[in-house]
């Protein structure tokens, strides 16, 4: 027998009995009444600690004071249950019987969305456009092959026409891979002089940091009598100084694509590593070249203009294509294109 212990239990029980009903009558809150209960119940509660010394007592003993521990115990959740109910019944009634709420005070307004990223570069682009006198038009997503690849030069066999590289819906149906499908409809439905720009959601089998199996392109063509290159090269240089600041320096590289001849990829001066002086030394992202390519574009093929019924001998004109996912992470220096659509608030917030 270890009476120590058990005075310790006799003494302790009959203390938490004297003042358990007041502590619960004192809290005026359902926060107060569950911190009075955990004063007793909770793991360093009053309550708890006495059951822990029934381990001290012999197996008679121990049986018979774990009854009135656990009689009390009983107890103490009975009225604190009790003690809550009738707090919500007050808090409820004080609700009824309050002043009605003035109608008068102005509106708390929901905090407001913003456009996303992607779509705030897709509006200055078209924006930049339309100033320079295109029109804005739209195409389907879901192509006909001949659209997306035959009318526009594409061989039978090239890459982009593998079930690894393109979307197949179904057959001669894909989920079009740029939208120059609009080129070729917009060229089957007007006849020249034509200047239009579109922009929408592509899709291509590739993931990675830098590529999305949907991401979003921008086309624009411009066809005339007498169209020339340098017509081309002032179009997207003035583009360019719209969006990135006047006097950015913008270079041509000649470059292959198949619906255009001659061809070119379009770099502007890395906006990452120009000096205040306007120099630009280079830097990891433009590889220490100094420019960073931004698009593609040429000169429109004859073959795409007999394939839409438009006199090649007669007229000539341009194309080109830009990634909005590409300028915007040059634009706000975003590492990985898929934080685009991860849809994380933390991210999308900042802009």
């Amino acid at each position: 027998m270890n009476e120590s212990a058990d005075a310790a239990i006799v003494a302790g029980l009959e203390k938490v009995r004297a003042s358990y009903r007041a502590a619960f009558a004192e809290a005026t809150s359902e926060q107060a009444l569950r911190e009075a209960h955990a004063h007793l119940l909770g793991r360093k509660g009053e309550l708890t600690q006495l059951l822990r010394l029934l381990g001290a007592l012999s197996p008679g003993e121990r049986k018979a004071a774990g009854e009135k521990v656990n009689a009390l115990k009983a107890e103490v959740e009975s009225a604190f249950n009790e003690r809550r109910s009738t707090l919500e019944r007050e808090m409820r009634q004080a609700e009824l019987t309050a002043r009605p709420f003035d109608l008068t005070l102005p509106g708390r307004s929901p905090p407001r969305g913003h456009l996303h990223p992607l779509t705030l570069v897709r509006h200055d682009i078209l924006a930049a456009f339309r100033d320079l006198g295109f029109t804005v038009a739209a195409g389907p997503e879901v192509e006909l092959e001949e659209n997306n690849f035959s009318k526009l030069g594409f061989p039978p066999d090239h890459p982009a026409t593998d079930m690894q590289d393109s979307f197949w819906v179904g057959p001669g149906v894909l989920l079009r891979t740029h939208t120059s499908n609009v080129q070729i409809r917009e060229m089957l439905a007007y006849q020249p002089p034509l200047a239009v720009v579109s922009a929408g959601a592509v899709y291509r089998r590739d993931d990675d940091v830098t590529h999305s199996p949907m991401f979003h392109q921008v086309e624009g063509f411009l066809v005339d009598e007498r169209v020339t290159f340098a017509e081309l090269k002032g179009v997207l240089t003035a583009f360019a100084e719209r969006l990135y600041g006047r006097g950015t320096p913008v270079r041509f590289r000649p470059s292959y694509f198949p619906f255009v001849e001659p061809g070119a990829e379009v770099d502007i001066g890395c906006v990452f590593c120009r000096k205040a002086d306007g120099s630009r030394p280079g830097c990891r992202l433009c590889k220490f070249t100094g420019f960073i390519e931004v698009l593609g574009c040429g000169m429109i093929h004859p073959v795409v203009f007999e394939n839409t019924g438009i006199d090649p001998e007669r007229y000539s004109g341009f194309a080109f294509g830009i990634g909005i996912e590409r300028v915007a992470m040059l634009r706000y220096d975003i590492p990985d294109v898929r934080l685009f659509f991860e849809n994380d608030v933390r991210f999308l917030s900042q802009f």
